[in-house]
């Protein structure tokens, strides 16, 4: 078996990743050596595989699914936004320079087709499948000339595509419509049909529109996935999501202790990797929720100032919105901050930076003993140690070089008092780690919070894949799915007018 599959979407967030993740987990319990594949990425999470290669986290999280370790292959071109005009290129897992989106889209980014054919050959010649994640909506005509992640790919691999809708947001009907209609006949050629994704109800309410649409396009309907609260896999895109107020979704547990530890993540600009958090909000009694005003750090027990791709402009920021002055008055009362990565260097007490904002020296808040200099390679890394008598794991993504010029040690950083400091993504998921860290938070905080003793993130991790896994195999033809990976798109799809325009 050779085969393949791309999803596509209606939109941004129709549950595209979501359901590759899903499909490639039902696929390894049938005994398929299967691996994900993104071609082209825009994320602000991201992670580093044992080869020190950075990809986006929503791939390493689909490998995961599959079984397999991630590779730089799965995920060949990753744009991290750091602005809204432009973005650092990662090629094959190093960063290879800024480009506007103009300039990306003028020329680079068909010049890296080639690379990601042969990205994606190589893993359909190791794998019997291999299941691939579009980007957005096939139907962006604006992009289709010179697109490597939908369409583009799709054509040069001859993949059948399923084009997955979000009906939760309304106008699923016209979405899949529209985006075949929008294709040229050589694209509408490969889409084989549809999923409908985060239905609630009955089911048999929609059958009559399923028909309707198979009637005007000649394609069916692969499945409808209900509704599920808490199946979300890593996010991508953090510079365009608003999620001031939000909390991450976990199962809800009342905590072991007396109390519950309220953390406040501080929602800095070009936020990364705030699913560093994930492993706090996993924990029994713990509430995790992000902030943008210095009053709602009044009664959290940790703040965490998370990674940014923009130390300098998130420090600013955290001065103009007077949260700079909040997190000072914090480490004063003798109250927890933990910083991570980006985060780490704004506590510090200086930072040059003539590589990311080129803002050379500026000052930062001061609270711990560090001092940052930005170097123009970046630190790839998959460290381990210790810290708090526990073994802790990690992951580094910076340009940051920290000389850390004395409190306690800490992992990579420094510790003083209750404010903490690590450019390691990650550590949180070291389960006996998170707890003592935790049992230190709430005793800085002076609650009677117990961490509880059995939680397993991996193996939380594991359950929610799986649970992913069992949407398709539930609620998914997958005897039809199953066709469609192997033996491709059906032949004589009809052509719905217009089509794209020339």
């Amino acid at each position: 078996m050779n085969g393949g599959l791309l999803v596509a979407g209606t939109t941004s967030d129709a549950g595209k990743s979501v359901v590759t993740a899903g499909i490639c987990r039902w696929l390894v319990r049938q005994g398929v050596k299967v691996a994900p594949f993104k071609a082209q990425n825009m994320s602000l999470n991201s992670f580093v595989t044992r080869e020190g290669a950075e990809i986006g986290r929503a791939q390493a999280m689909q490998a995961q699914a599959c079984r397999i370790e991630p590779t730089a292959q799965m995920n060949p071109v990753l744009l991290k936004p750091g602005g809204e005009q432009s973005s650092q290129v990662v090629l094959l897992g190093r960063p290879v320079g800024e480009m506007s989106a103009r300039g990306y889209h003028g020329g680079r980014q068909q010049g890296l087709l080639g690379t990601v054919l042969d990205c994606l050959a190589e893993l359909r010649g190791t794998y019997d499948a291999v299941i691939c994640e579009g980007a957005g909506s096939p139907a962006e005509i604006n992009l289709r000339r010179t697109d490597i992640v939908n369409m583009g790919i799709a054509r040069n691999a001859r993949l059948p595509v399923l084009v997955v809708g979000d009906i939760d947001r309304g106008g699923v009907f016209a979405s899949f419509f529209g985006t075949v209609a929008l294709l040229s006949p050589e694209d509408q050629e490969l889409i084989a049909g549809f999923l409908v994704n985060k239905f609630r109800g009955d089911v048999s309410l929609l059958d009559p529109g399923l028909d309707m649409l198979h009637g005007l396009t000649g394609r069916r309907a692969y499945g409808v996935l209900p509704f599920r609260h808490g199946l979300g896999i890593d996010e991508e895109d953090g510079l365009r999501v608003s999620l001031r107020g939000t909390v991450r979704e976990s199962t809800v547990a009342p905590p072991v202790g007396e109390d519950v530890l309220r953390v406040a993540v501080c929602a800095i600009p070009l936020m990364s990797n705030f699913t560093d958090v994930d492993a706090l909000a996993a924990e029994p009694g713990v509430v995790v929720r992000f902030v943008d005003r210095p009053e709602e750090l009044a009664d959290a027990d940790l703040v965490v100032v998370p990674g940014t791709r923009g130390t300098v402009r998130a420090l600013a920021w955290l001065r103009e919105r007077g949260l700079a002055d909040a997190l000072r008055a914090r480490a004063a009362e003798g109250r927890p901050t933990l910083g991570v990565c980006g985060g780490f260097q704004i506590l510090g007490e200086h930072i040059e930076d003539e590589v990311e904002s080129r803002a050379g020296e500026v000052p930062g808040l001061g609270l711990l003993p560090v001092r940052v200099r930005f170097a123009r390679e970046k630190t790839l890394t998959r460290p381990t140690g210790e810290a708090l008598g526990e073994r802790v794991e990690g992951y580094e993504i910076h340009h940051g070089v920290a000389e850390v010029l004395g409190g306690d040690a800490f992992l990579d950083g420094c510790r003083v008092g209750p404010t903490w400091g690590t450019h390691w993504h990650g550590s949180l998921e070291s389960d006996g780690f998170r707890r003592a860290f935790l049992r230190e938070v709430a005793a800085a905080a002076g609650r009677r919070f117990v961490p509880a003793p059995d939680t397993s993130f991996a193996a939380l991790r594991e359950e929610q894949l799986d649970r992913l896994g069992d949407l398709i195999e539930q609620h998914a033809d997958t005897d039809a799915l199953w066709r469609l990976i192997e033996s491709g798109a059906p032949q004589g799809l009809p052509f719905i007018p217009p089509g794209a325009p020339a």
